[in-house]
C-alpha cells in the first residue's frame, strides 16, 4: 500500500491496514508509533493482543497457528511481532503466506530495528509493503532537534523563546525521552507567556547521558568533538576511569575479534553473535569495521594496557590524557603524541 513516515501515520489508521511494519533505531518514536497503531486497533474492535518475540530459532509456526485460529472469545486480535533477530527463511515464508491471505480478524504489527537493504529486498517485506503500511522511523539529528522540540512544546500548549529552545536542545543532547520528560515538567511550572532562557535554565536538568556505552558509539561514529565532550562529561561527573577503560578495552577487543573472524572467512553475523553483539550496535560495528586494521587495534589494546598501568601506579602518566588519546584514535583522529606513546609501549 504505502511507505510513510511517522508524521503521516495518523492519516493511515482509519481504516486500518491489515499489516504494519514499524522499524528504526529511535526507541521513543517507535514506541509512539506502535502505541498509535494499537490504540487505533482497540478503537476498531481488536480487543486481544498476542506477542511474538522473534529471536534465533523462533518457531514461525506459532505465528501462523495463531493467525489462522479463531479466538476463544470470537474477538479480533492484534498479533505483535517484535524482531530481536533477522527474519530467517521460515519467517520469510510464513509472512508471505499470511500476506497472501490476511484475515480481517487480525491486525499484524511488526516492530524492529532499522531494516537494511537486504531486509527491504526480502520477499516478506515486499509482501507487507504490498498489502500494508511500512513506517521507517528516522532518528532526529542535531539540526532537526530544535524544530522537533518546538513542535512538542506547541502541542503541549507552551511557547518558548529561541534562546530557551536552544538551551533545552543542548541540555537533552539528542535524548528524545529526556526532552519529552522536560516538556512535561515545564507544563507544570511554566507561567503564561513565552518561556525565556532564565526560566528554562532553572527548570531543566542536565540530561546528557554520560555513560561508557554512549561514549563508544560516538567514537565509532567518528564524532571526535562529541566523544571528547562525552569523556569530559564522565570526568566531570567523577566517573571511575577504570570503568571507562574497561568499556574502551572491551570495544577494542570485540572489534579485533570481529576483524580476525572476517579474515578467517567467518560471516560477520556469526562472529558477532559469538561475541554477544546484537542490533542496533551490530549495525554500527558493521558500518565502521572496514576502517580499522588489526595492527591498529592491537596498538590500541597496548595503549589500554598502558592506561591500566598508569591507574595502578606502575606508570607515572596522565590517566585521563591516555583515555583521551585512545578515544580520539578510535574516532580515527591522529593523536599528536602518538609517537611518544609508541615509544612508551615498547618499554
Amino acid at each position: 500500500m504505502a511507505k510513510i513516515n511517522a508524521e503521516q501515520l495518523s492519516r493511515h489508521l482509519k481504516p486500518l491496514s491489515p499489516v504494519y511494519c514499524v522499524s528504526g533505531d529511535e526507541p521513543l518514536l517507535i514506541q509512539e508509533a506502535a502505541d498509535a497503531i494499537r490504540a487505533a486497533g482497540r478503537a476498531q474492535g481488536f480487543s486481544e493482543r498476542e506477542l511474538f518475540h522473534v529471536e534465533n530459532h523462533f518457531d514461525w509456526g506459532q505465528f501462523l497457528q495463531s493467525a489462522n485460529s479463531l479466538s476463544l472469545f470470537a474477538s479480533r486480535k492484534i498479533l505483535e511481532i517484535r524482531l530481536g533477530a533477522k527474519i530467517n527463511d521460515a519467517g520469510n515464508k510464513a509472512l508471505v503466506e499470511y500476506c497472501n491471505n490476511p484475515s480481517t480478524d487480525n491486525l499484524v504489527l511488526i516492530i524492529g530495528p532499522k531494516l537494511d537493504k537486504s531486509a527491504q529486498n526480502a520477499a516478506w517485506f515486499k509482501a507487507v509493503d504490498k498489502i500494508g503500511i511500512t513506517c521507517p522511523i528516522w532518528p532526529i539529528n542535531e539540526k532537526q532537534l530544535p524544530r522537533w522540540i518546538e513542535q512538542r512544546l506547541h502541542s503541549a500548549g507552551l511557547q518558548v523563546e529561541s534562546d530557551a529552545l536552544a538551551l533545552l536542545a543542548a541540555k537533552v543532547e539528542g535524548n528524545l525521552l529526556a526532552a519529552v520528560q522536560e516538556i512535561e515538567k515545564l507544563k507544570l511550572i511554566a507561567d503564561a507567556g513565552p518561556i525565556n532562557a532564565q526560566v528554562m535554565a532553572s527548570a531543566v536538568a542536565d540530561n546528557a547521558r554520560y555513560d561508557v556505552f554512549s561514549l563508544m558509539d560516538k567514537a565509532l561514529l567518528n564524532d571526535s568533538a562529541a566523544a571528547v565532550r562525552h569523556l569530559n562529561g564522565l570526568k566531570g561527573e567523577g566517573a571511575d576511569p577504570i570503568l571507562i577503560l574497561w568499556g574502551i578495552a572491551r570495544e577494542v577487543r570485540t572489534l579485533l575479534a570481529l576483524k580476525n573472524a572476517q579474515q578467517a572467512g567467518q560471516p560477520l553475523d556469526v562472529a558477532a553473535r559469538n561475541q554477544g553483539i546484537f542490533e542496533p550496535h551490530l549495525s554500527l560495528m558493521r558500518q565502521q569495521l572496514p576502517r580499522f586494521k588489526p595492527a591498529q587495534l592491537r596498538l590500541l589494546l597496548r595503549q589500554c594496557a598502558l592506561a591500566d598501568r598508569s591507574m595502578k601506579g606502575a606508570a607515572k602518566l596522565d590517566t585521563w590524557g591516555l583515555l583521551l588519546d585512545i578515544t580520539l584514535s578510535l574516532c580515527g583522529t591522529r593523536v599528536l603524541n602518538n609517537g611518544s606513546l609508541r615509544t612508551l609501549l615498547k618499554t
